[in-house]
């Protein structure tokens, strides 16, 4: 058997162009385009003495954290941690907590977390307390996948020990309630090999006649056909949708129905036709609002850094004309600028 030997460097290089390029689709999930993928030549332990030197540091030297924290993955994370306790005697979400303040504590304490505790944690923040955000739980409701929903439903019972269906039946009502439950309940199907068109024409032809046609909304009837149908098929079913209706569908919901309910039929409607698209919009309305919102900034930063954020840069730069990096470096700044920049990587 012949055996081919790469010097390092170029070993290295293979890895890294391979990492680089990691889109696998793994178990029917939706391909991955992450900006931020496993450093090579990983070293726990030396990150940890990093992490600890650069907390001690007087007046904390927030670059090598920075550094340090959005070029690994959290898994690696999570084993810079655990080497960290080992070094320090200490936890280091703790020491992190103590040594960072702001903006870019925020998004440190976020990379501490899986992308599932992360969207746990944030789904949570948005239903504790007087008044709901309904914002930030339309956007990760309507905005998950199948997959992504199952992991953040076992994750959020593991945190809070309540079930995120009662949490969100609890704070949320009438049809706006109905329709983030359906979500909940992950009853979509999964893409089929098979086109049934059959099945496309009478899923569009239900949505006209169950609005557009009507006076008055039959809601259950969307919410159904629209929390149970793969995405694929529900990308069909829109295009037939406009040989029913004189109006698409993004104009129909408009025209049929109002408040939560509308923005979230609007924000699903949007994920199945381009989802990448939809967090790049997301991003440059916050960004450019008055008082930039950070927190819509940094949520979708960190939780999408190991999904699909490679994939949203792109988008931005076609739609918007110039790079999420460059519109980052217009409206924010210090600490907060270089920790957002480094979870999006160079510009492609």
């Amino acid at each position: 058997m012949m055996r081919f030997f790469f010097p390092t460097t170029v070993k290295m290089a293979m890895i890294s162009e391979f990492l680089g390029q990691l889109s696998l689709n793994i178990g029917g999930q939706d391909p991955l385009f992450p900006t931020v993928v496993p450093a090579v030549d990983f070293d726990p332990d030396k990150d940890a003495a990093r992490i600890e030197t650069a907390i001690k540091t007087k007046g904390v030297d927030e670059q090598t954290i920075i550094d340090v924290l959005t070029k690994r993955t959290y898994a690696q994370r999570r084993e810079i941690a655990f080497a960290y306790e080992r070094r320090a005697k200490k936890d280091m979400i703790s020491a992190l907590k103590g040594a960072l303040s702001g903006s870019l504590e925020t998004v440190i304490l976020g990379l501490m977390k899986s992308t599932a505790q992360f969207d746990a944690s944030e789904i949570k923040g948005s239903i504790k307390g007087l008044g709901t955000d309904e914002e930030t739980l339309i956007e990760i409701l309507c905005s998950r996948s199948n997959d992504e929903l199952v992991e953040i439903k076992k994750v959020y019972k593991e945190l809070f020990k309540k079930e995120l269906e009662k949490d969100v039946a609890g704070d949320t009502s009438g049809n706006f309630a109905k329709l983030l439950l359906a979500l909940v309940q992950t009853k979509r199907a999964e893409p089929s090999s098979i086109t049934d068109y059959e099945k496309i024409d009478e899923d569009a032809r239900a949505l006209y006649d169950a609005g557009i046609k009507i006076k008055g909304t039959d809601v259950a009837t969307w919410i159904s056909i629209m929390s149970e149908r793969s995405v694929p098929h529900l990308q069909k079913v829109f295009q037939k949708y406009k040989s029913y209706s004189p109006y698409d569908m993004q104009e129909s919901i408009v025209k049929e129905v109002k408040g939560d309910l509308q923005r979230s039929f609007l924000v699903l409607v949007q994920c199945f036709e381009n989802k990448q698209l939809y967090f790049a919009k997301r991003l440059n309305e916050a960004m450019k609002s008055k008082g930039a919102k950070e927190k819509i900034v940094t949520r979708i930063i960190v939780s999408r850094c190991e999904v699909d954020l490679k994939k949203i840069c792109s988008e931005y730069k076609s739609c918007f004309g110039q790079s999420l990096q460059q519109t980052i470096m217009e409206h924010t700044k210090g600490d907060y600028q270089k920790v957002l920049l480094g979870l999006c990587g160079p510009e492609q």
